[in-house]
């Protein structure tokens, strides 16, 4: 992570133990958090923390069911291909997927399925920008770098009721 957190928060989700971290500009974190030891919150600017507790609350209802896209700001550091791919990962709403392929094609690079993938790994906002969302051709779940890996994100895909191939 580029950015210098300003504020963080975690809390407890049905996939375990999350933070969120943000700077005054906006969220900048969601991590699955792997440990229990040390603090993982603190507030060091009202701004920051403002953005983190607008997150924490858009993630529980998300957990509960609630199917509408993140609306605060995002501060996401990126080269200019990762913030592309990102972009268009937060166009797939809920319930619906990708293919590394058509979001090389969307950003008019179709050779570039790979190098989608590694910018769908580095999504510094997991869950805000869905990279769950993503399958591989043929909808085969092909890996997921948060929480518990592809355990994960068969919860995620279940609770929005996207079918897969394992």
């Amino acid at each position: 992570m580029d950015s210098i957190l300003q504020a963080s928060v975690s809390f407890d989700s049905p996939l375990g133990r999350l933070r969120v971290g943000a700077t005054t500009k906006g969220l900048s974190a969601v991590d699955f958090v792997s440990h229990t030891g040390g603090p993982l919150d603190f507030s060091g600017d009202p701004t920051a923390r403002e953005h983190c507790l607008a997150a924490r609350d858009w993630l529980e209802r998300y957990f509960e069911g609630e199917q509408n896209p993140y609306g605060g700001s995002l501060d996401l550091q990126g080269t200019v291909f990762q913030q592309e791919v990102w972009a268009q990962i937060s166009r797939a709403g809920f319930g619906e997927t990708l293919t590394y392929g058509e979001i090389a094609s969307s950003i008019m690079r179709p050779l570039a399925s790979r190098a989608v993938g590694a910018a769908v790994g580095a999504n510094p906002v997991p869950l805000v920008i869905p990279c769950h969302r993503v399958l591989g051709s043929g909808g085969k779940i092909t890996g997921y770098s948060g929480g518990e890996g592809i355990p994960t994100k068969q919860k995620l895909l279940k609770l929005e009721g996207i079918e897969y191939l394992a």
